[in-house]
């Protein structure tokens, strides 16, 4: 149900926009209302934040697929069909063959948990809990620790518990258990998310009622029968394609992401509420996508036929660009005929006053300096050029395929990632205005061929730590397996000088183990320019050592 605020808003909103219309064509203000149509429904309640791999995704993709369909274009996603899937790593649930049985009774789940990474291993074992031999599990009290450093900021328990473990394992534990029979709480839970290094013997951590039933007395010997098992979690994602065939040599792709953060589940909302709170994304990005369909409108009915168009509405890239880099592997016409690629995220929100909007990817072709600078000034809006052609956004995917990439982008503000990010708060004319002016690029394009490619300087995408140095790879945020896959090398950087090569697995810096993205980010923070280290990769079914320096 839309509050009567909203509906007031709106039709505040719509009658500015029509004050402004006095200066526009009918056809102009027919995309006005568009644009306005399409960012209603995509950032509806119903949707439910659009989160990739949900229902909500469900209703925007089929409505995408319906706009398309109803302007004429052809279904370019999988078998000739409107949609693409691809599978979304969404972690680990502890598998049905998981147990845990202590002096013959079966501790249920959520009175204990296996670490993530231990082993496949059925133990059957009657240690004693204070004797720590060979071939049997050992056992970790984490009370003393804990009230040892109960002072100390910096003191991470799960770091001294995998500590614990690699010790025991050299000694000849069969497996670690792990528990705390003290008043301070230890902070350890199961996180099916968590991307962890495989741990070489199983670790077992319980709640500490179990604890204090079968490991108060350290002189007890218990009889133990357990074993982890670990299932995968997925979700399926889908973009929505779309193709306008004009039997030109070359095929010009324009895209968005369609997907947003549905409740904020996957941990990437700004907001810190208690509430479970619908995030509407109209901003970010309905208006990228409300942007893309109009585009496709345009370039149906026109007569611009040197070029094919692709036109695709990504999902998952809230999640680290997993549609458009699924696409690029698994593209649906020839990449090597493609002429550049068109990225719109968050074209919302143009500032009235700055009138500003960055263009990024404006060094990946030699052509975009001279071509935009002889478009000459916009009076709806001025442009802050970005050269690199990477980023947090689905341009980047096509950039790594040496495609040269623009990118359209109004700017960051107060309601980014978080629920208050409404339709009644976008900008629709000025929205059009940059649907025009993308258009009016096609127009001077269409006469010029296949644009030459340049590589660029390459930018961070998004992460919460903070480094001040950089190896200079591009990590590929859609692998869910141990450590980093390399997904780009920038030259002249220490990776390069390091050799290490694309789709080789960054797995340690130095002596600090690499299992994830984040942590990589958080590794990199313990270095400072002009450090060496040593870099472990895995390339293929090999470990390759090398020097590098920051």
């Amino acid at each position: 149900m839309i509050s009567k605020a909203i509906i007031t808003s709106f039709l505040i909103l719509l009658t500015s926009a029509l004050s402004f219309s006095q200066k526009l064509k009918k056809a102009d203000k027919a995309i006005i209302a568009n644009l306005q149509e399409h960012v209603h429904y995509l950032a509806d309640d119903k949707l439910e934040g659009r989160r990739a791999g949900t229902n909500g995704e469900k209703l925007a993709m089929e409505y995408i697929a319906i706009q398309f369909q109803k302007e004429g274009l052809q279904p370019k996603g999988d078998e000739n069909g409107w949609f693409q899937a691809f599978d979304i790593y969404d972690g680990k649930d502890i598998g049905q063959g998981s147990y845990l049985f202590i002096n013959g009774e079966e501790i249920k789940a959520g009175e204990y948990f296996p670490f993530i990474g231990s082993p496949d291993k059925i133990i059957e074992s009657a240690p004693a809990i204070a004797l720590r031999e060979s071939g049997v599990p050992w056992f970790l009290n984490l009370k003393e620790e804990l009230e040892t450093n109960k002072t100390n900021p910096h003191f991470d328990v799960r770091a001294f518990v995998l500590d614990q473990v690699k010790d025991a394992a050299k000694k000849g534990a069969t497996a670690l258990m792990v528990y705390n029979t003290g008043i301070a709480e230890d902070g350890l839970t199961f996180d099916r998310k968590e991307k962890a290094a495989p741990l070489p013997i199983p670790v077992i951590y319980t709640g500490k009622k179990i604890a204090k039933k079968y490991f108060n007395d350290e002189a007890a010997t218990v009889d133990m029968k357990l074993r982890a098992v670990f299932t995968e979690r997925k979700r399926t994602g889908h973009n929505v394609v779309a193709y306008i065939d004009n039997n030109a040599p070359s095929s010009i792709i324009f895209g968005a992401h369609f997907d947003h953060l549905g409740y904020g589940e996957d941990n990437n909302s700004m907001y810190r509420g208690p509430e479970k709170l619908i995030h509407n994304g109209a901003d970010d990005n309905a208006s990228g996508t409300a942007a893309l369909i109009e585009i496709a409108r345009l370039l149906k009915s026109s007569k611009l036929k040197k070029n094919n168009y692709l036109i695709i509405a990504f999902s998952g890239e809230e999640l680290g660009l997993f549609g458009s880099k699924y696409y690029v592997d698994h593209p649906t016409i020839d990449l090597a005929k493609a002429n550049y690629m068109v990225n719109m995220d968050m074209v919302g929100r143009l500032n009235d006053s700055t009138k500003m909007i960055t263009v990024g990817g404006y060094g990946t072709s030699p052509t975009w300096g001279t071509l935009l600078a002889s478009m000459g000034t916009n009076p709806a809006f001025s442009n802050k050029y970005d050269s690199s052609g990477t980023g947090p956004s689905d341009h980047t995917s096509f950039y790594r395929k040496n495609i040269p990439v623009l990118f359209f982008f109004t700017g960051l503000h107060n309601d980014y990632h978080r629920p208050t990010d409404d339709f009644d708060k976008i900008n629709y004319t000025g929205e059009f205005r940059i649907v025009k002016y993308i258009y009016r690029i096609v127009e001077e394009t269409n006469d010029l061929g296949k644009l030459a490619f340049s590589p660029t300087r390459e930018t961070q995408t998004t992460t919460s730590a903070r480094f001040s140095v950089t190896m200079g790879i591009m990590p590929d945020y859609t692998y869910n397996g141990n450590g980093v896959r390399v997904d780009g090398i920038s030259e002249g950087r220490p990776a390069q000088r390091a050799g290490l090569k694309t789709g080789d697995v960054v797995i340690q810096l130095g002596e600090y183990p690499v299992t994830s993205v984040e942590n990589y980010m958080q590794v990199l923070g313990k270095f400072k320019k002009g450090d060496k280290t040593r870099v472990k990769v895995k390339r293929g079914n090999e470990n390759v050592e090398a020097e590098i320096q920051f």
